[in-house]
C-alpha cells in the first residue's frame, strides 16, 4: 500500500513539474516574441528621442531580426549537444541583460548594438523550446495540449506586443518597453534553473560541425539582411547579395553531405510533414506579420489613432487567440485532425485578409477593421497549433532540437519576407498615387489595400500548399 501511495505521489510530482516547466518555457518565449513586436508602435518616440534618421530607424528592428534569424538553427543544434536547459537559461540571461542595455541607451548606435545582443539571446532561448516541449510531453494527447498552450502564448504575445508597446510608451516612455523584461527575465531564469530537468546533451564532440555552422549562420543572416533591406538598395545590389546567400546555402548543403558529424542532418528534409509544414509556415507568418505591422500603420496614418488607441484596437486579437487555443485547440485537433483544422484556419485567414483589402480611407474601426481582425485571430488560433504539431511529428527524437530550430528559423524568414515585401508594395503604390495628385490619406490607404490583397494571395498559396503536401496518407 505504501509503495502504491509513493508511486502516485511521484507521478503527481512529475506531472506538476512538467506543466511548471511548460509555464517557464512559455515565459521565456513570450519575452522574445513580445520584443519582436513591441517596438513597432514606439518607433516614432524612439526616433524623436535618440535622433535616428528615417533610414536608420529600421535598424531598431533589423538589428534584432538578423542575429535572431541567423542563429536559430545553430542554437537548436548546439542545444542538442550541450543540453537544452543550459542553452535556454544562458539565452534567457543574455536576453535580459541586453534588454536593460536597450532601456538605458542614449544613442542610436548603443540601441542598435544592444538590440543585436538581444537577437542572439532570443535565438538561444527560442531555438530549443519546441524540442524540450516534445521531450516533456511524449504522449500524443498531452503533447497536443502542451503545443496548444505554447502556440497560444506565442501567437497572443505577438499581438499583445502592439498593445503593450503603445501603453508603455504613452504612459512611461519608450525605455520601458525594454526595461519591463528585467523582472520577467530574472523570475523566469531563477525558475528555469530550479524546475527544468537537466539534459546533459550528446556532447560537442558528437556533432559540432563548426565550418558548417559558419556557413549556414552566414547564409541565414545574409538572407534576413537581404529581405529586411529590400527597398533601401537598388535591384543589382539586392540580387548580388541574394546570390551570395544562395552560394553559402549550397556550400552548407554540400558540407552536410560529406562531413561525418553534420550540424543539420539532411534526412530532416526527407520528412514530408516537417518540410511541408515549414514551407506553409513561411507563407502563413509572412501574411500575419505583415498584417500586424501594416494594420498598425493603417490605424495610425489613415484613421488617425494614437499609440495607446492603436494598442487597444489590437487587443481583441490576443484575447481571442489565447482563449481559443487554450480551451478548444487541442480538443478540436483531437476530434477532426490537425490537417482539417489547419485548412479551416488558413481559409479564415484568407477571408480576413481579403476583407482588409477593402479598408477605405474614410473607414472606421468597427465595420472595417474589427471583423477581419477577429477572422484572422480565429484562423491563426486554429492553424498554428495544428501546423506546429504536424511539423514536430515529422522529426525523430534525436533531431528534436534541430527541428525546433528549423521551425523557428522559417518563422523569422517568413516574418521578415512578409514585412519587407508588403511594406515595399504599400510604399510604392502610395508614392505612385501621390504623383497623380491623390491626397496623402487616400494614397496611403490605397497602398495598404494593395498590401492586404497581396497578403490574401499569399494566404491562399499557403492553403493550397497545405492541402496538397500535408494531406494524411492512408
Amino acid at each position: 500500500m505504501t509503495a502504491i501511495i509513493e508511486s502516485r505521489t511521484r507521478a503527481a510530482q512529475r506531472t506538476y513539474s512538467r506543466w511548471a516547466s511548460l509555464v517557464i518555457l512559455c515565459a521565456g518565449t513570450l519575452m522574445t516574441i513580445l520584443d519582436g513586436n513591441i517596438v513597432t508602435v514606439a518607433m516614432p518616440a524612439i526616433q524623436s528621442d535618440l535622433g535616428f534618421t528615417a533610414s536608420g530607424l529600421a535598424w531598431v528592428v533589423n538589428a534584432y531580426l538578423i542575429p535572431f534569424g541567423g542563429l536559430l538553427l545553430l542554437a537548436g543544434r548546439l542545444g542538442d549537444l550541450v543540453g537544452r536547459k543550459r542553452m535556454f537559461t544562458a539565452g534567457l540571461a543574455l536576453f535580459t541583460v541586453a534588454s536593460v542595455l536597450c532601456g538605458v541607451a542614449t544613442s542610436p548606435g548603443m540601441l542598435v548594438a544592444a538590440r543585436a545582443v538581444q537577437g542572439v539571446g532570443g535565438a538561444m532561448t527560442t531555438a530549443v523550446v519546441l524540442g524540450m516541449l516534445v521531450s516533456l510531453f511524449p504522449e500524443p494527447r498531452e503533447q497536443a495540449r502542451a503545443i496548444a498552450v505554447f502556440s497560444a502564448v506565442g501567437a497572443a504575445g505577438g499581438a499583445l506586443g502592439t498593445f503593450l508597446g503603445g501603453a508603455l510608451t504613452e504612459a512611461l516612455g519608450w525605455h520601458w518597453i525594454f526595461l519591463i523584461n528585467l523582472p520577467i527575465g530574472v523570475v523566469a531564469w531563477v525558475a528555469a534553473v530550479r524546475v527544468l530537468d537537466r539534459e546533459p546533451g550528446a556532447g560537442l564532440g558528437k556533432g559540432a560541425d563548426y565550418p558548417g555552422a559558419a556557413l549556414v549562420t552566414s547564409a541565414l543572416m545574409l538572407t534576413v539582411y537581404v529581405i529586411v533591406g529590400t527597398g533601401e538598395r537598388d535591384l543589382a545590389a539586392t540580387l548580388s547579395l541574394a546570390a551570395v546567400a544562395a552560394a553559402l546555402f549550397v556550400a552548407f548543403t554540400v558540407r552536410q553531405t560529406r562531413t561525418t558529424r553534420p550540424l543539420l542532418h539532411l534526412r530532416l528534409f526527407g520528412s514530408r510533414l516537417l518540410s511541408g509544414a515549414n514551407a506553409v509556415q513561411i507563407l502563413l507568418i509572412a501574411t500575419m506579420y505583415g498584417f500586424q505591422f501594416i494594420g498598425a500603420l493603417y490605424l495610425q496614418r489613415v484613421l488617425g489613432y494614437g499609440e495607446l488607441l492603436t494598442g487597444l484596437a489590437f487587443l481583441p486579437a490576443p484575447v481571442v487567440i489565447g482563449v481559443l487555443m487554450l480551451s478548444l485547440s487541442a480538443r478540436t485537433i483531437g476530434r477532426f485532425g490537425a490537417y482539417r483544422v489547419l485548412l479551416a484556419g488558413l481559409a479564415l485567414i484568407t477571408v480576413g485578409m481579403a476583407l482588409l483589402g477593402r479598408a477605405p480611407a474614410q473607414g472606421s474601426y468597427l465595420p472595417d477593421v474589427l471583423p477581419p481582425l477577429l477572422l484572422l485571430s480565429v484562423g491563426f488560433a486554429a492553424a498554428m497549433p495544428a501546423l506546429t504539431g504536424l511539423a514536430m511529428s515529422g522529426a525523430r527524437a534525436e533531431d528534436a532540437g534541430a527541428a525546433s530550430g528549423l521551425f523557428n528559423t522559417t518563422q523569422v524568414v517568413g516574418g521578415s519576407l512578409g514585412l519587407a515585401a508588403l511594406t515595399v508594395l504599400a510604399a510604392s503604390r502610395t508614392e505612385d498615387l501621390l504623383h497623380t495628385g491623390t491626397t496623402l490619406t487616400a494614397a496611403t490607404a490605397e497602398g495598404y489595400q494593395l498590401a492586404f490583397r497581396v497578403a490574401a494571395v499569399i494566404a491562399t498559396a499557403a492553403l493550397v500548399l497545405a492541402a496538397t503536401v500535408l494531406r494524411p496518407r492512408k
